[in-house]
């Protein structure tokens, strides 16, 4: 059991590192795979031995071999994190069917996870993503329900919030949500459903506007603001999604 933990870890810190080029490179429009990773200040070449997931940093020191320009800290942590949940998503069977179920809801919550980041430091939802993700929960629901529930989910989904920030839009000439984050509700609601797409809707709403109540109290930010909201859809998600017992007990206290 502790030899598959290990290749489990190394798998997931492999993917992390896979993750870090993305989260880098797709808000800046750079291919994801060409060119090779470099510093990017110096411009050197980081060769095979230099990216070798968490080690490498801790013998570099976090630094550029060449110019010693500091790498980023996120870079181990996320390879760490990522390595933690592939152990966390490790099937207790290794037949096929469970395998197929692992590396779909790994590249969930890998995706998730670009998208939470990303839209943190870059304030978008790239489609990329979004696509991917609306792939991959459809395999899902194929599998598991009829056709009623995720394509109900992803009308819902979709028309919902398009048409609050639309009405919106009209009444205070303000945009309020971003297409982004409209289009991953809409995907969102192809594994959630009609009442878990809602039951985030709300909650995702709910948790932003606490944050912003209280990040305004703190002076940190104005009426003005601009915030990103993906992440709050997708730490409810996430819930929704990969703990789903828990979010029940947690929504039965205003259960739609």
């Amino acid at each position: 059991m502790m030899s598959l933990y290990i290749v489990f870890f190394i798998f997931g810190a492999m993917i992390g590192s896979f993750l870090n080029a993305v989260i880098y490179r797709l808000p800046r429009k750079i291919n994801i795979a060409h060119p090779r990773s470099h510093c990017t200040k110096c411009k050197k070449l980081i060769y095979w031995y230099e990216n070798i997931p968490i080690l490498s940093y801790i013998f570099l020191r976090g630094k550029c071999s060449k110019c010693k320009e500091p790498y980023s800290i996120q870079y181990p942590l996320v390879e760490l994190f990522i390595g933690l949940v592939s152990i966390f998503l490790m099937p207790r069977s290794l037949d096929s069917m469970s395998i197929m179920y692992f590396f779909l809801y790994f590249g969930i919550f890998c995706a998730l996870f670009c998208h939470f980041l990303i839209d943190v430091k870059h304030q978008i939802l790239p489609d990329s993503i979004n696509i991917y993700l609306g792939l991959s929960f459809l395999c899902i629901s194929l599998l598991k329900n009829p056709p009623v529930f995720y394509l109900s989910g992803a009308a819902i989904g979709f028309l919902f919030p398009y048409l609050v920030t639309l009405a919106f839009y009209h009444l205070k000439g303000q945009q309020g949500l971003g297409g982004g984050d409209i289009k991953l509700f809409a995907v969102l609601g192809i594994i959630l459903g009609p009442v878990g797409i809602i039951n985030n809707i709300f909650l995702s709403c709910f948790f932003g506007a606490l944050f912003s109540l209280v990040m305004m109290a703190l002076g940190k930010m104005s009426r003005t603001t601009k915030l990103a909201f993906g992440p709050f859809i997708i730490i409810v998600a996430v819930f929704q999604v990969y703990f789903p017992t828990l979010f029940k007990q947690f929504s039965s206290l205003w259960s739609i």
